[in-house]
Formats: C-alpha cells, structure tokens, sequence
C-alpha cells in the first residue's frame, strides 16, 4: 500500500478539509452529537445518499476552495493577495505577485502579499518539496483569472453590454466606448464570495506582460540595507529576552539546579524550570546570556553514551534492522556484461543556518500569538496548542522569514520555546534567540546514508542491469504533534517522540530520486529502513535526493568508461524524455563540454537529474581544480542548464539554481557533524567548517530553459543532487581516483591520491 507521508499529506490538506473553510467557507454552525442505540419495531429510513464529491481544483484551490480565501480586493480597490506558503530567500513574494497580476491586469507593485499567518492565509501545510509555486502559484494564478472574468461579468451586468466587449486594464474594467469602473466598485454584496471553478481562462503565453520577467525580488532591499527583514530582527514594546539551557547531550536528564544566585542576577525576570527544560528571561539580551552561562554552570545533568561510532556509520545503518521497501522493480534483477560494484556513505549533515533560530511570542489575556520563521504555521498551530494544553483558537502563528533555512533546522523549537516561556511569563513579548551551539547541536540534521549500487553495461554500450539499495532513516520529522517539539520532549510531563511510519510514495523521501530516469531493461531499487535515530532527523533539502544522485550520477560514469563512451553522450543514450535531453545539451553546450585527457591541475564533471523524476530537469556540467600537496579542491566554474516549467521570475529561477550549486558544493567538500559516543561535538564554524568565499566558484552560470504554457515544476532543490556527482565525477576524471566517501575532506583527498 502507498501511504502518503506527512510532509505530503500537509501540503496536499486534509481531505479537502482546512481551518479556512470551516472558518469562513459555509459561515454556518455546525452542531454535532451522538443518540444511543435503541430496539425499535419501526422500519428505518434509508440513509441519505453520499454527497458527490467536489470537482478537483488546481493547486491548493483544492483545499481553500472559496476565491476571497486568496484574492480580496476592498471598496477603494486595493488587492490583497493571500499563500499559506511562506519566503525562505527564494523569492515567491516576487513571484506570486507576479503570477497575480498578470491575471489581475495590474503591477505586481500593486499587489499586496499576506504570506502563512494561521490568523489571515489558507492553510497550505508546509512550505517544502519546491512546490511552493506547484501548489500556492497555481492557486493564485488560477484565481485571479477566475475574479478577473467574474469582475468583467458583473461589469457587463451593470452597463447591460456584451462582457466580449469589455477588457480589465489598470484595476479597471473598460468597455469599447471607452467607459470605466474600478475593481473596487464592483466588489460588493460579496461578488469574490464564491466557490472557485476547475477551470479559468488564463492567459495564453503569447499574451503575458509580467510572467517571464525578472524582475527585482521584494524580500532583498532591507536584507541589504539593514532593515526588518528577519524576526531576528523584531522588537516588540515590552519585549523581554529569553534564552534556554540546552542539555549537553541528546540523552542528558536534568537532575538539579540551584537558581537562587542567577535570580539575583541583574535584569533576571524569571528563571524557569519544567523537567529538563530549563530557560531564563531577563529585561536584556546581555543580561539573559549571562544569566543562561551561569545556569549552565549550576545545572547538574546525568549522561549516557548512546551514540554510535562515528567512524563506522555504516555498521551502524546496516546492524539496524527496519523494514524493506521496493522502489522500484522492472525485468530482471541480474547483472550482466561489465560490471561496476560500489558502496557510498553520507555523513549527518546540518542545515547551518547562518542566523541562529529565533521566535517571538506573546500570551496576552488567553491568546498566544507567535512569531516563527517556521515552514509550516497550522502545523506550528497545531503542536504548540498541544504542548500548552490549549484550545487551537487561542493559538497563532504568524510567519516572519529567518536568517537562513531550507528545510527543518531550529525554527520550530525555537517557536515552542518562545510559546512555552510565553505561557510562564503572560503579559509581556517574549523574545527567545538560539545560541550558535544551540544551533549546531540541537537542530534536526539530515540523516546519515549508505547506498550500494552493482550495475552492467553491455557490449552495445548499454545499461543491462541496475542493483541499487539504500539505508536510510525517514527524513521528516516535522511539528504535526507536540512530540517533534524539544520543548514538548524536555517538559517534566515529556511529550513523547511520535513513531516514525515507514512509506514509499511518489514524492518519495530517504528514497528520493533512487530510481534513476534512464531507460534500461532490468532493476530493482531497494530502500533498507532505518528506524533508530540516535541523533535528531529531519528534512534538509532534497531530502534523499542529495545522496541518492551522487550515487546514481558517479555510477554513470564509471558505466561511460566501461563502455569507451563519452559520459555526457552516454547519459543522452539513456534517456528518452525530450526535456531531459534539452538540460543536458544545453549544459554541455553552454560550458563547451568535450572528451579529453583534463587539462593540467584540472577536471571536468557531468551530471544530470529530474527532482523527483516528476519536478525540475536540470543538468550541470563544472570545472574542479586541486591542490595535491594539500588535498584542498575548488569549483572554479559550473555551468547549469534547468527547465522548472513556465518561469515566472527567471532571475529568481538562477538565484535559486545558483544557491543550490553552491550550498551543495559546501556539503560535498566540507560538511559532517563530529560526534562522540555521548555528546555532539561540532558546535561551532570551526568545528563545523563550511565553504567561505576563497572557496566559492569563480563563476556559476545558470540557462533557463523555458516551457511556456506548461505548469510551474518547481526550482529550490533541483541542483543539489546533481551538484555532488559533478565535483565527483570532475575529481575521478583529474585523478583516476572515485571518491565513495562524502564530504571530500582534504584528509580524504590525499590519501586517495597517495600524498
């Protein structure tokens, strides 16, 4: 049975059914309650027939189903559009405006933006799995094309003239003899009130006017100049400084703390104690900081060494014994021809988020409000109300963007810290920032991987047979209950960790991108589940994807030497699909991609993936320099080709393309947390290194190809698959060596060149 998993199942709704609607789609009461069975002699009536199901909308239209859950547009004619997702640096203010007010007919500048706050927006589960513009985008477009037609019917109404005749232009409906009326005027009696439609009539590319530009992102200008752009940025009036004594290691107990003396300390408010949850507040941020030090120093904590050997993952994964999915199954599982045979391993990998997690909450009178660079405000909603005890209604969770996140870093328990000190401390803001070693040691990291691959290639110079098997944890572990909450787990009455559901879905998840896009005759692609996490799990982008390409992508390669065969033309050989084939042509062609011995202290790589197999195409082909006295190796120039669907803002399809090649390029050569069989131990930048500008690419080139009419696939992730088994690929084809072993730490890099 496919079961859909949580991460999807909340971005997809819950059965059609959201807060939204309940809330303001029927504007009835609905009462319901329960009559005892009786014996009765009288015949009973035949239940009603099932209601018919509702035509199936686009997008997350299919969740908040009435038009003024997205588009409101008021008397004097301002628009107000509504997401449930929210910015996370890549760009979808811009372009969810954008996508507005091409339909809307007006500037994007005058469109107004709500993004996820559970008091105003749908409720779009999480923003993850680069389907904000997928989901929310095709939402938006949709219904503004639908209020649009609505606006120019009733305008037709009221003139009593044919609507052909009349066109929206400037907020305005405009009739052929050149007569006016704004938007605003012809929004009353609740015209927007209305069940949006399966279908609209949106615009045909030849006619677009705002999609396809790039224009400047909204969200840069008080990132640069040093505005309110994060919530680490908020100040409230009142506002007070918390910070929390975090255990020293994931098993750590609090057993006792003296807090007599920090409560004498200077600016101290309060210092609170819940189990092992264990906080401070102070009227100042220095002050609470101090405070904090000096509980650390006062709290005695019991320890066990539970973790396992860092140097031996991959005992670890394959000791654990979990369930076995299948993939992917088609034709034979033998190998035949040439074979190659090779085992890779990914290390726990932190999300690394520059600015550590940060929350602001406020318990004034019964109602919580809180702050949150979270990914998903109605989870949020959902599991602080849970932890607290609280009715759903007294809680919201307004979205504010962090400095720093993609994926499941610290936000959420940042948000129940801020929720939990809030609740002991009503009346005044409550402002809780992370600390960096709250950050690096506390945050859910991207779990650990092995992948083992046997594939053949025949004399044909085609693939005969793929063998593929991963190990792996579940990769989400997101708030959906109070029980993935720190906060919750650390209280004296401990919320407990929510057990983990094993699942295969379309989407997948550890097995993300496992089974390759190519076209071969024979495979099975195996997921070995791992259900023990003795470090903390959760999202990091791309998920599995990340390990599973280097593998695929590395093993294609090595598959291209084996049959004499140029790897780019090798990969072309392979696939089918015709988009698939454009991004890597175009990527080869824009680099001047050729076959060849390297050139002196420097290598070529390829690589290819489909996100998903049903997201972004994008292929990437770079240049790898190394140093072999030192082992140090550098991407000096990437050149990527994508193809995200209908681009909206191709400026914001390069940012995100860019940021994915360079972030990748960060994990693959420096990234790994350290530990010991107790404690984490890489708790800072320097024991946590990641890629600094000396390291940064010369240059990173990024070609959009763009499919007009075709629907939006989604950008933020594509790269980092790919990315990984380029630089491997570059480095084997400089060295004659293949790297297994991520990251390709100096270390790594000498001894596999014999230095």
């Amino acid at each position: 049975m496919t079961i859909i998993p949580k991460d999807e199942f909340n971005t997809q709704g819950r059965n059609g059914i959201t807060r939204r609607r309940v809330l303001v789609g029927t504007g009835a009461l609905i009462v319901s309650f329960a009559i005892a069975p009786h014996v009765s002699a009288q015949p009973q009536p035949a239940p009603p027939a099932a209601a018919p199901e509702p035509p199936q909308l686009p997008g997350s239209l299919n969740d908040a189903r009435r038009l003024d859950s997205w588009i409101r547009i008021d008397a004097e004619g301002e628009i107000t559009v509504f997401t449930g997702k929210v910015e996370l640096g890549q760009g979808i203010k811009t372009a969810l405006r954008q996508v507005a007010a091409e339909e809307l007919e007006v500037e994007p500048g005058e469109i107004n933006l709500v993004t996820a706050d559970t008091g105003r927006t749908p409720d779009e589960g999480f923003t993850a799995g680069s389907q904000s513009m997928q989901n929310s985008g095709t939402a938006i477009r949709n219904a503004a094309a639908q209020v649009r037609e609505i606006l120019i019917t009733e305008a037709a109404r009221r003139w009593n003239v044919p609507r052909e005749t009349l066109r929206a232009e400037a907020k305005s409906i405009v009739a052929q003899d050149g007569r006016t009326i704004g938007y605003g005027e012809l929004v009353t009696d609740q015209l927007l009130a209305v069940e949006a439609q399966p279908e609209s009539l949106l615009k045909s590319p030849d006619k677009l006017r705002v999609m396809g530009q790039s224009l400047p992102r909204v969200d840069i200008p008080g990132k640069v100049t040093g505005g309110v752009a994060y919530v680490q940025d908020l100040r409230l009036e009142g506002m007070l400084h918390a910070r929390v004594v975090r255990p020293p290691s994931p098993s750590a107990q609090l057993q006792e703390v003296d807090t007599a003396a920090v409560e004498q300390m200077p600016g101290v408010v309060s210092v609170i104690r819940d189990g092992s949850f264990l906080a401070v507040v102070a009227e100042g941020e220095f002050q609470a900081i101090s405070a904090m030090r000096a509980l650390q120093q006062a709290a005695r904590w019991t320890e066990q060494p539970v973790l396992p050997d860092q140097n031996n993952l991959q005992a670890f994964l394959e000791a654990t014994k979990g369930d076995i999915g299948t993939v992917a199954e088609e034709g034979s599982p033998e190998v035949t021809g040439k074979i190659f045979e090779a085992t890779f391993r990914r290390p726990y990998q932190i999300h690394g988020s520059i600015g550590p997690s940060c929350a602001v909450a406020h318990m004034d009178n019964g109602q919580l409000t809180v702050w949150s660079h979270t990914q998903g405000v109605y989870p949020d909603q959902e599991a602080i109300a849970e932890m607290l005890g609280m009715d759903i209604a007294q809680v919201r969770v307004i979205h504010m963007e962090g400095s720093g996140c993609y994926g499941h870093n610290g936000a959420d328990d940042a948000a129940a810290d801020a929720a939990l000190i809030a609740s002991a401390v009503p009346g005044r803001p409550i402002r809780v920032q992370w600390m960096r070693e709250d950050e690096h040691a506390w945050e859910p990291f991207g779990p650990a991987m092995l992948t083992k691959i046997r594939a053949g290639v025949g004399d044909d110079g085609r693939i005969t047979g793929w063998n593929y098997e991963l190990w792996s944890n579940l990769h989400s572990s997101r708030p959906g209950g109070a029980g993935n909450l720190l906060a919750a787990r650390h209280r004296a009455q401990a919320f407990a960790v929510p057990a983990p559901r094993f699942n295969i879905s379309q989407s997948g998840n550890g097995d993300r991108n496992a089974n390759p896009l190519y076209v071969f005759p024979n495979r099975r692609v195996l997921w070995h589940y791992v259900p023990e996490t003795p470090l903390r799990v959760s999202a990091l982008r791309a998920l599995g994807a990340y390990a599973n390409v280097f593998s695929i992508e590395s093993t294609m390669d090595e598959l291209a030497l084996l049959a004499g065969t140029d790897p780019v033309e090798f990969r072309l050989r392979h696939l089918e699909d015709p988009r698939a084939r454009a991004v890597v042509e175009r990527a080869a062609e824009e680099f001047g991609w050729s076959s060849g011995a390297p050139k002196g202290d420097r290598g070529r790589g390829f690589a290819f993936a489909r996100y998903k197999n049903h997201a972004a195409y994008l292929a990437v082909a770079l240049e790898l320099e190394l140093e072999r006295e030192t082992g140090r190796t550098r991407v000096s120039r990437a050149v990527a080709a994508i193809d995200s669907g209908e681009a909206v803002n191709p400026d914001g399809i390069r940012n995100q393309t860019q940021g994915g090649i360079i972030q990748a390029t960060s994990w693959t050569l420096f990234e790994q947390v350290t530990f010991d069989n107790t404690r984490v131990t890489s708790t800072d930048w320097s024991s946590y290194p990641i890629l600094r500008f000396p390291s940064a690419p010369d240059s990173v080139e990024v070609h959009v190809i763009d499919s007009p009419g075709q629907p939006f696939l989604g950008t933020g992730e594509a790269a980092q698959g790919p990315t990984p088994a380029a630089i491997g690929n570059a480095f084997r084809q400089l060295t004659g060596v293949r790297l297994y072993d991520l990251p390709f730490t100096r270390e790594r890099v000498k001894q596999a060149i014999g230095v």
